[in-house]
């Protein structure tokens, strides 16, 4: 039976709203991303249109990591400083505990600096060593001491290594794949499997445990002391049973 003209026409508009901008090409996988339209229209709410976005990139006023980026669909990926200087804003971008994107509200000092989780150690021509982290950056001449899998501090204007954290048991730690995405925790023990992943065990604040792939651990501190300050719930994902006690608690105390 054919459609009538109305439900083509219907048809038609719930594929436009349904269809996502796509991301341009960048360091982060398209499936790891929030494009700049979005985070500019749909999160932060300070344009209403596709032409209002266009505006204000095109005026300079939005950098990610210390850059003016232009591009409207530029990937903006974890761990991402989104500044923006007229209104004296910066956001860092973090899972989460639904393995959604947050934008997490940064002061200043913290806009300073992010995070990036080492790829590989290799050298180049002469010997000269070199990291790969996981955003796509090449940083040659590091700490002898930093290997595969270990998380650096990066200076976001001088663009140096201040700082850096191994990946051991015992450090706190926040997952960005799998079920578990944005959840944090502390690392009690690697599992090894010949001719297979490693299998990371992690425990939260609350003592709920729970494992994943190594790819999918990123480090954000020494110790129980997170680099960066986390959204509200501090990566704890609390069970169905404890987020009804949540809410009965919240509506006596009101």
């Amino acid at each position: 039976m054919p459609l009538s003209t109305g439900c083509l026409t219907s048809l038609v508009v719930h594929l436009y709203v349904c269809q996502a901008p796509k991301p341009s090409s960048g360091p982060h996988k398209s499936r790891e991303c929030l494009p700049l339209i979005l985070v500019l229209r749909n999160r932060l709410k300070y344009a209403l249109t596709y032409r209002e976005v266009i505006a204000i990139l095109m005026q300079r006023h939005v950098l990610v990591d210390g850059k003016v980026r232009t591009d409207k669909t530029y990937p903006a990926g974890f761990m991402d400083v989104v500044s923006i200087p007229k209104t004296n804003e910066n956001f860092r971008l973090l899972y989460d505990t639904k393995g959604r994107f947050r934008l997490h509200s940064l002061r200043d000092e913290e806009a300073k600096f992010k995070l990036c989780k080492v790829r590989s150690v290799q050298f180049g021509q002469k010997g000269i060593p070199y990291i790969n982290t996981y955003d796509g950056r090449t940083i040659r001449y590091p700490d002898p001491l930093i290997k595969a899998n270990d998380t650096i501090k990066l200076d976001l204007e001088e663009n140096k290594i201040t700082d850096f954290i191994k990946f051991d048991v015992g450090n706190i730690v926040m997952v960005t794949g799998g079920r578990n995405r944005g959840r944090v925790g502390i690392i009690k023990n690697r599992e090894k499997h010949k001719g297979s992943f490693e299998t990371i065990h992690i425990q939260d604040a609350l003592g709920h445990e729970f494992a994943t792939r190594l790819g999918n651990v990123f480090t954000i501190g020494k110790g129980s002391k997170p680099w960066v300050s986390l959204p509200k719930g501090k990566g704890i994902k609390l069970s169905i049973i404890e987020e009804a006690r949540k809410r009965q608690a919240a509506q006596a105390a009101a």
